[in-house]
């Protein structure tokens, strides 16, 4: 599949000089012609989803940029004019706002996609590495682009994480002074914050670029999770158009009525009511919480009593995203075929989303209210602190000790030697 040869031939003059000094348009049809897996499922349309979210983001990004005055005295102002009295201002604030949660909505199932089925292991370590990158850069991205507008979950929320950053042991205030660009959260901080957002989106972009090269070589996985052999290419693969585009191009269509929904008629939903109030450095918000999609890790940060512990465990809740192909040690790649996995992964699932829940709870609040006090659940224990420790535990004996173990000692279903054979085995002995 990675090594498929070319099919396009030119056919204007056109056609023929451009390839020979640029072959964009030769790209592009191998690019629609290779040969891929004939059995992807709707979890595999989240790839074309995430790249039409990127193009939107860098799109209504660098319109909105047109308006924006990154100064503490006028971000806040300029952001309502861009509401009020630009012309399709609010649409495009509220697309751009609206589709970092979809972009990360996507990002989210596309890598339980990718755990699910292996598709981190052997040949495609690489292209499972640039994606946690692409991660990476992602929540860098939104978490500067949540400080712009200037209000008060945007600054004090600057505030906490800035300050968790100085944590770190000889360089940690060095980095904090940088990027405050003083000894405080001000206008040389609001102007970082706005160059790095401005920038990094195209980072991201290239190194998307890496991740589609990536593919492009190693080929792509599938539910089942076997490797096909040149042999069988013609039985187990079709083009990718016309078949996959029209599928991409369904799930999107059905991706954009959710976008829409939110743009539409809840545009504040995914939001913060207080981010609505210029920022004020001598009131602080009763509850500083991040955006929805980074409430997982800022569960985990809070878990650890110790602030640079909790940076340490913060960080390496994606850190040892990098090492998971090296973490799993069963042969077989698709959960569809280990039934013991699997349970451990759906358990996994829920604990991602609990974590998400208990991070946008205050720390020291009953998980069950008006409990009675026995041991077990007095104080404390009866604290979303104690359940956000219970969860951050498995997050991490997940990839650390179930994964290892039990590819080892798991016994896996038997794995199809094919895409095609089963399928039509199967309506053989029909007929």
């Amino acid at each position: 599949m990675s090594d498929h040869e070319s099919t396009y031939v030119p056919k204007t003059a056109f056609e023929r000089w451009m390839d020979s000094r640029l072959p964009i348009i030769r790209f592009g049809a191998d690019y629609m012609a290779l040969p891929t897996p004939k059995n992807l499922n709707y979890w595999w349309t989240f790839g074309a989803i995430l790249t039409f979210c990127l193009i939107t983001q860098i799109v209504t990004g660098v319109v909105l940029a047109m308006h924006y005055v990154p100064h503490v005295d006028h971000a806040f102002g300029s952001v309502e004019r861009i509401m009020r009295d630009v012309n399709g201002g609010d649409l495009i604030r509220y697309t751009h706002a609206n589709g970092a949660s979809m972009f990360f909505l996507a990002i989210y199932i596309h890598m339980m996609r990718g755990l699910y089925y292996g598709s981190y292991k052997a040949p495609r370590e690489m292209i499972w590495m640039l994606g946690v990158v692409i991660f990476l850069l992602v929540m860098a991205t939104a978490f500067l682009g949540y400080v712009l507008p200037w209000g008060q979950m945007s600054f004090h929320g600057a505030v906490v994480i800035t300050n968790l950053i100085g944590s770190i042991p000889v360089i940690g205030e060095s980095i904090t002074t940088w990027l405050w660009g003083g000894f405080s959260v001000d206008n040389p901080t609001l102007n970082r914050f706005f160059s790095l957002h401005y920038l990094l989106p195209f980072v991201i972009f290239g190194v998307v670029v890496m991740h589609l090269w990536a593919l492009h070589h190693a080929g792509q996985n599938n539910p089942v999770g076997i490797l096909i052999p040149k042999e069988r290419t013609a039985k187990d693969t079709v083009p990718f158009h016309p078949y996959y585009t029209v599928k991409d191009g369904f799930a999107l269509l059905v991706f954009l009525i959710l976008f829409a929904t939110f743009v539409f008629f809840n545009p504040n939903a995914l939001g913060h009511a207080d981010n609505y109030i210029p920022a004020n450095p001598l009131q602080t918000p009763a509850h500083i919480v991040p955006e929805w999609y980074l409430l997982p890790f800022y569960a985990i940060l809070r878990a650890i009593p110790d602030k640079f512990g909790g940076v340490i465990a913060m960080f390496g809740s994606i850190g040892v995203l990098f090492i998971l192909p090296w973490l799993d040690t069963s042969k077989v790649r698709s959960m569809r075929y280990r039934p013991t996995m699997k349970l451990f992964f759906l358990i996994f699932v829920a604990v991602a989303l609990l974590l998400g829940w208990c991070g946008a709870q205050l720390p020291d609040a009953p998980v069950i209210p008006g409990l009675p006090s026995p041991v077990l659940f007095d104080g404390e224990l009866n604290s979303y602190l104690w359940l956000t420790r219970l969860l951050t535990a498995y997050y991490f004996a997940f990839f650390l000790i179930i994964m290892p173990i039990v590819g080892l000692k798991e016994t896996p279903l038997p794995v199809p030697a094919s895409i095609a054979e089963p399928v039509l085995d199967h309506d053989e002995s029909k007929a």
